[in-house]
């Protein structure tokens, strides 16, 4: 049996080329070290072959291994075709030659009429004569594979003293992982979108403590994966078990970056060695970690640690160190921020100065206050109250010291940029005092003379959300009937959902609600969004009374499945009852979008589904001690 057929009926063997390449590849991801497979290829090919070339007088054959010179070494090698082995190329018959491995493997996939194999001869199909190769390949490889040693066992996972979950809750979170045919608030069907349930699964899960079946754990951090809005409640969820397993997978690579100190332990706090050490030697994820966790329970103490080295960091590192003491911020952090506004680094120059603004009592925020004050002030020689305004002529270097931006986005008036910072960095208390003692709602009422009043509004709406002042955001943000950019304040979407998170979650709900009532639906999607959940009574109502009115009036309903998505992650289970009349497929009015009955119908029995779903949840994970 000579060397060709033998790799025709190897290859035979074999579904089709990429197969063979595939499983060889396979093999070949084992071998101890490339220069050993070399070594071993070169040996077992090189060494004679089974029809009987290579003899005892070193004279080769015709279908021998391909020497230079048809002779062998004096150790049994080819020296020639051990050369070949190394170079990665093999020699399939006298016929022809074909190249790397690699070259075979692009052959495969873009095909041979795309990509001829080299070294084929015209008697040859190409289709065969790459399945031989392959064949013949595939055996060369697999010979020259050595044994690797047994890699180290891994250590057991950390043990987690969490309690178990119900068997009722585990059956529910397995059925959640294996769902994969959510497709957002548009889609059509009764049924409920369980991956959309899952983040609220979770949220409940992580509050009452309870820790992750293992067997779980691989589907868990697959959704978290392909998820990152998942990816803290399902870490969080999947405790030191899902941290031991990512370090086994990097396809689950992101578990590691997203665990505080990249899934290393922290050192006890009060080991002063072991925190220096750390903070010295480590990683910059676990040098976050550790000033993060130093922060939370000793912010004077994380303050002194990020001083000692804070010099000889890089200004990326400085910038997110800085960052970590938003939490925790007070007056005892003024001097280190003071010394960061002298920084080398503009982001961090700008970093330190909001974060002093942030403290109405700082030097910045007195600094702030004098040059935003020089800027506006109340005329009484117009008839009526005003409030003139006067923007800075420069900006000088004291100014940029202190944060100030000099040079303005494209389509920005140099003035109205610098205005606009100076306002938003000046403590809110600043201006009863120099604008006659009025309260915040008498200032946003009054006019503001030379269209100045959109830059200042929108300045004061930024310095309430910074310095979240409640007063001041109930003043701009105005009462819930004003129309969007009709009001005394806030006159965008944007920036009166941002006014709205400095309120208390009633309040909030509340003002929503009465926005619903005046204007519907169509704009309230933004501010439904930072309503706490589930949401209060009186919204859950506005929201359903809006659909309700809107299937009615015969709307297009896919312009509502926003808000319906919304509704069935946000709206109180107890709801559901009140939606069983809305079940029913409505009489389609003559101008109503064809269709939109049946729509309607479908939308609102997934909503009840969903809700009633979500009481089952929350059952489930109920302790049973509750």
């Amino acid at each position: 049996m000579n060397g060709s057929s033998a790799a025709v009926r190897g290859a035979a063997a074999l579904p089709d080329a990429t197969d063979a390449l595939e499983t060889a590849d396979a093999q070949d991801r084992v071998a101890q070290d490339p220069t050993d497979r070399r070594d071993a290829i070169a040996t077992s090919d090189g060494s004679g072959t089974s029809d009987g070339s290579g003899t005892s007088d070193g004279s080769g054959t015709a279908e021998g291994s391909g020497t230079a010179e048809g002779s062998d070494t004096a150790d049994g090698r080819d020296a020639a075709d051990g050369r070949d082995a190394a170079d990665g190329a093999f020699a399939v018959g006298s016929a022809f030659a074909v190249g790397s491995w690699e070259d075979l493997v692009t052959t495969a996939l873009l095909g041979t009429d795309r990509r001829p194999l080299a070294g084929g001869g015209p008697d040859r199909a190409a289709p065969v004569a790459l399945l031989d190769a392959a064949a013949l390949a595939t055996v060369r490889r697999r010979a020259g594979l050595r044994p690797a040693a047994a890699a180290r066992r891994p250590e057991p996972a950390a043990e987690d003293p969490r309690p178990a979950l119900p068997a009722a809750a585990a059956r529910r979170l397995a059925l959640l992982l294996a769902d994969r045919s959510g497709t957002g608030g548009g889609r059509r069907g009764a049924s409920p979108d369980l991956m959309e349930l899952l983040p609220q699964w979770l949220a409940t899960a992580n509050a009452h403590g309870y820790a992750a079946p293992p067997k779980t754990l691989p589907a868990l951090l697959d959704a978290a994966r392909g998820r990152t809005d998942l990816r803290p409640a399902a870490l969080a969820f999947a405790g030191p078990r899902g941290l031991w397993l990512a370090r086994l997978n990097p396809d689950w690579r992101f578990a590691l970056r997203a665990a505080p100190g990249g899934g290393a332990a922290l050192p006890d706090l009060d080991d002063a060695d072991g925190v220096q050490r750390l903070w010295e030697e480590g990683l910059f994820a676990e040098r976050v970690a550790l000033l993060a966790a130093i922060r939370a329970v000793r912010p004077a103490a994380a303050r002194e640690l990020l001083g000692v080295t804070w010099a000889t960091e890089r200004a990326e590192d400085r910038l997110m160190f800085l960052d970590s003491l938003r939490s925790g911020l007070s007056a005892e952090d003024e001097p280190f921020l003071e010394r960061a506004l002298a920084d080398r680094s503009r982001n961090v120059r700008a970093m330190a100065a909001e974060l002093l603004s942030a403290l109405p009592g700082s030097a910045l925020a007195a600094r702030m206050a004098v040059r935003a004050g020089a800027c506006v002030s109340v005329d009484h020689t117009r008839g009526a109250p005003a409030i003139v305004v006067e923007a800075p002529l420069e900006c000088d270097a004291s100014m940029e010291r202190d944060g100030v931006v000099a040079e303005p986005p494209a389509g920005r008036g140099e003035r109205s940029w610098w205005l606009g910072q100076l306002v938003e960095a000046a403590p809110l208390g600043t201006w009863p005092r120099r604008l006659g003692g009025r309260t915040p709602r008498e200032i946003v009422e009054l006019p503001v003379a030379d269209d100045w009043q959109s830059e200042l509004h929108a300045a004061w709406c930024r310095a309430a959300v910074r310095q979240r002042d409640p007063e001041w955001s109930r003043a701009l943000l105005g009462t819930p009937a004003v129309p969007e950019a009709g009001g005394p304040g806030a006159v965008s979407l944007a920036e009166r959902a941002k006014l709205l998170g400095t309120l208390g979650a009633a309040e909030r709900a509340d003002w929503v609600a009465g926005f619903i009532a005046t204007h519907g639906l169509s704009e309230a999607f933004q501010l439904l969004g930072v309503c706490a959940v589930p949401w209060a009574a009186p919204l859950g109502r506005a929201v359903v009374d809006a659909l309700n009115i809107a299937r009615d009036a015969g709307s297009y309903p896919w312009s509502f499945s926003g808000v319906m998505g919304l509704a069935e992650r946000c709206l109180d289970p107890a709801e559901a009852a009140r939606l069983d009349g809305l079940l029913a497929v409505p009489d389609e009015r003559e101008d109503a979008s064809p269709g939109a009955g049946g729509y309607w119908a479908e939308a609102f029995q997934r909503l009840v589904t969903t809700l009633r779903l979500r009481a089952d949840m929350a059952r489930e994970l109920t302790p049973a001690t509750a």
